[in-house]
């Protein structure tokens, strides 16, 4: 698949089928997620791979009930390691991790859709449950949950903004 074909036709989605993923594919897809850019090549995310039932249930209490979450086989939360970035960058690290980490969803997000799945990505949580839920150490801060699994729908695209609305040349 072509680049721009799969960033024009992922979709977010929120219904799958009940199909497995094997290990050596997410290995694959977190290889991916980890070939993004970071600032300064400190590579500051880290990827957490949920496939348990219960963890997953958890996960979709702390994703203010957004169902799908536990629905999908295979749940991945990204993370930024701001402590892994601000020892090189102090304060600003914070902010690179965070773009390391992101920028890691997309490749990841990317990756999926080219292989046949399906992805959501997840912004609307409680960053404090999951913390607890995942046991994450200080410094570690949860920046998305993606959902993976095999699309049970098939959503069309929705409307974006026109570019002369969106683009600015030059200054604002």
């Amino acid at each position: 698949m072509k680049c721009l074909e799969a960033i024009e036709g992922r979709r977010s989605i929120r219904k799958f089928k009940d199909s497995s993923i094997g290990k050596e594919v997410i290995k694959e897809l977190l290889k991916a997620a980890q070939m993004a850019p970071s600032a300064g090549n400190l590579q500051a995310r880290d990827f957490i791979v949920v496939s348990e039932k219960r963890i997953k249930e958890q996960l979709t209490k702390a994703a203010l009930d957004q169902s799908f979450v536990e629905h999908a086989p295979i749940v991945i939360v990204v993370v930024a390691n701001i402590e892994r970035s601000s020892l090189k960058y102090g304060s600003r690290g914070e902010l690179y991790a965070i773009q390391d980490a992101t920028a890691s969803v997309m490749n990841l997000l990317l990756a999926a859709y080219s292989r046949g799945f399906a992805t959501c990505w997840v912004g609307a949580f409680e960053e404090n449950a999951v913390c607890i839920l995942l046991g994450l150490p200080h410094k570690i801060k949860p920046i998305a949950i993606i959902p993976i699994g095999y699309s049970d729908e098939k959503p069309n695209a929705p409307p974006r903004m026109e570019l002369d609305r969106v683009v600015h040349w030059e200054t604002w």
